[in-house]
């Protein structure tokens, strides 16, 4: 790549924090790689809900203004680092970058890089690391999750939900999603769960003690807090794990400490990128399973629709409307 023909780019700027609505298309520098890093022609960029916090200042991470938000994407490598061996310009890899995909070129280190497997196409490759890598590391690190036992996935039909139906499968669980509407049900069924709950209609403590007879289930996975953590809570078995994955539905929840006492039961943080960061051989390990049952067709990727770039704003702001079944990707041109 010259370089010098290529001085700028377009990009979903983020120039001042807030909703959706205040991002637009602009031009920003053209990033440079460091000695680590690998600069990357961006062809789709996964849609996540760390985006709608990014942009507000309400996550973890905290970029610099100007940014685009996309923590992951897929795309040909066009500049490799004086340090970087495992890659070569011209290879198509799938990355995480925390921010930035969602523009025609991306900066990311290299080791969060892994070459788009033979026959992936790069909508798939753009839209798997985040939802897997989370769920997996969650139902296996994080609940240690056995074959037989009862699984309950709130907020089911979103991007990371749906991956937790169906790895919870693949790890032998008898798995129940819950969801607000009929229609997110059925995609869940036809993901692979068992059974289904409509929590906007049925009582979530009442329908999950009548679902496991009164015993409650072993993994609750929740990525959706607010109103349904403290049902969730009590919804689980003797023993059982309460995984802490995300609060889609609002600001975290107050969790009453004597709930998970009565119970012998634990609250499970999960934070993949933190452990995707400082357990990087795991990591590894993880996606290595995971792209084997993408590529054996035991799970994929449901995708809610495909936007471009100038429509990428409204992408965020769907899935922020919990209008979104699966996942959202946005599209260079």
């Amino acid at each position: 790549m010259d370089r010098y023909e290529f001085v700028s780019m377009k990009a979903l700027v983020c120039e001042q924090f807030g909703l959706p609505e205040n991002l637009s298309v602009k031009t920003l520098p053209l990033p440079v790689p460091n000695e680590q890093q690998v600069l990357i022609e961006v062809h789709a960029c996964g849609v996540n809900f760390p985006d709608a916090l990014i942009i507000q200042n309400k996550y973890q991470f905290k970029p610099q203004l100007p940014f685009a938000p996309g923590g992951e994407v897929a795309g040909r490598v066009v500049e490799v680092g004086s340090e970087v061996k495992h890659l070569s310009q011209g290879d198509l890899v799938f990355a995480l970058t925390g921010w930035g995909g969602m523009a025609e070129y991306v900066v990311a280190e290299s080791h969060k890089c892994m070459p788009v497997p033979e026959g992936m196409d790069m909508i798939t490759a753009a839209t798997t690391m985040y939802n897997f890598g989370t769920s997996f590391y969650a139902l296996k690190q994080r609940a240690q999750l056995k074959k037989g036992e009862k699984l309950l996935v709130l907020g089911a039909s979103g991007g990371v939900g749906l991956a937790a139906v169906q790895i919870g499968k693949q790890m032998g669980a008898h798995v129940v999603a819950a969801a607000s509407s009929e229609e997110k049900l059925e995609i869940c069924l036809q993901a692979g769960a068992d059974e289904t709950l409509n929590y906007s209609e049925q009582n979530l403590k009442e329908k999950a003690k009548a679902m496991t007879n009164g015993d409650g289930f072993d993994v609750i996975y929740d990525p959706v807090g607010d109103q349904y953590a403290e049902p969730a809570v009590r919804s689980l078995a003797w023993g059982g794990r309460y995984l802490v994955v995300g609060f889609a539905a609002g600001a975290p929840s107050a969790i009453r400490m004597n709930l998970p006492l009565l119970k012998g039961a634990s609250i499970v943080g999960v934070f993949w990128g933190a452990f995707a960061q400082k357990q990087p051989k795991e990591s590894k390990r993880n996606f290595e399973q995971i792209l084997q049952w993408i590529q054996e067709g035991k799970v994929k990727q449901h995708i809610h629709k495909e936007y471009p770039l100038k429509r990428g704003a409204q992408a965020i702001r769907d899935l922020m409307d919990r209008k979104v079944i699966g996942k959202n990707v946005v599209i260079i041109d």
